[in-house]
C-alpha cells in the first residue's frame, strides 16, 4: 500500500511509525456503524448459531467480556463457526454509506511524516471498504487486520486447533511488531479502546 505522507520520514518528532486503530479511531462511534455491527452479531447467534433472539445481546455481550470478540468467544467454547462466514454477517451487511469521506484526516495523515499502518481486529475486506469510505484508502502502508493474526484459522481448522488472536492481546501485539518491523520504543499507537 502506497503512503500519502508529503514528505519523506523527516521529522522531529519521537516517533517513526503510527499504528491506527481503525473503528471508533479514525471515524466517530456517531456513525451509527457500531450499533449495527451489535446488531450484525447478535443476528448472526441466532440466524447461524442458533440461539434465542431475547438472549443474543446479553451473549455477545459475555462473549466480548471474556473472549474479546464473539467469533473467539464461540469458538473458544467449541462452535464450528467459519471466520469467512461471520464477517460476511457482521461486517459484509454494515451500512458503509454512513462513513463519509473526512478530507480533514486525510489532510492530517498527508501532513504527517510518520510510517502509518493499520491495526484492527476486523477483516481486511472491511479495512478496505471503511478506509475507502473515508477517502484514505493511500494513506497507509499495510494493514494488520484479523487475517494477518488468525492466518492458520479456516474452515478445516478445528475451533479448540487454533484459539483466536486479536488485540489487545500480547499474541497480537507480537504478530504486528513482526509483521510491520515498527520500532516499538519509536511507535505510537492509537486506539479507541482503553488500555490497550
Amino acid at each position: 500500500m502506497e503512503s500519502c505522507s508529503k514528505s519523506a520520514r523527516e521529522s522531529s518528532s519521537p516517533f517513526d511509525s503510527l499504528l491506527f486503530d481503525l473503528d471508533d479511531t479514525l471515524y466517530s462511534s456517531k456513525t451509527g456503524i457500531g450499533e449495527s455491527l451489535k446488531k450484525n452479531i447478535d443476528d448472526f447467534l441466532v440466524e447461524r448459531c442458533g440461539f434465542a433472539l431475547d438472549k443474543a445481546s446479553s451473549l455477545r455481550v459475555e462473549l466480548f467480556k471474556k473472549y474479546g470478540s464473539s467469533l473467539a468467544g464461540l469458538r473458544a467454547l467449541g462452535y464450528d463457526v467459519d471466520a469467512d462466514d461471520y464477517h460476511s454477517v457482521v461486517h459484509g451487511r454494515l451500512p458503509y454509506h454512513l462513513i463519509k469521506p473526512d478530507p480533514q484526516l486525510r489532510n492530517l495523515l498527508r501532513s504527517t511524516a510518520q510510517r502509518k499502518i493499520i491495526f484492527t481486529n476486523s477483516d481486511r475486506t472491511h479495512a478496505m471498504k471503511a478506509l475507502k469510505r473515508l477517502g484514505v484508502e493511500d494513506c497507509f502502508d499495510q494493514i494488520v487486520c484479523f487475517e494477518t493474526m488468525n492466518p492458520n484459522l479456516s474452515e478445516a481448522a478445528r475451533p479448540d486447533e487454533f484459539p483466536v488472536v486479536l488485540k489487545p492481546s500480547p499474541e497480537a501485539m507480537q504478530i504486528a511488531l513482526r509483521e510491520t518491523r515498527v520500532d516499538p520504543r519509536r511507535t505510537l499507537f492509537l486506539d479507541d479502546m482503553y488500555g490497550t
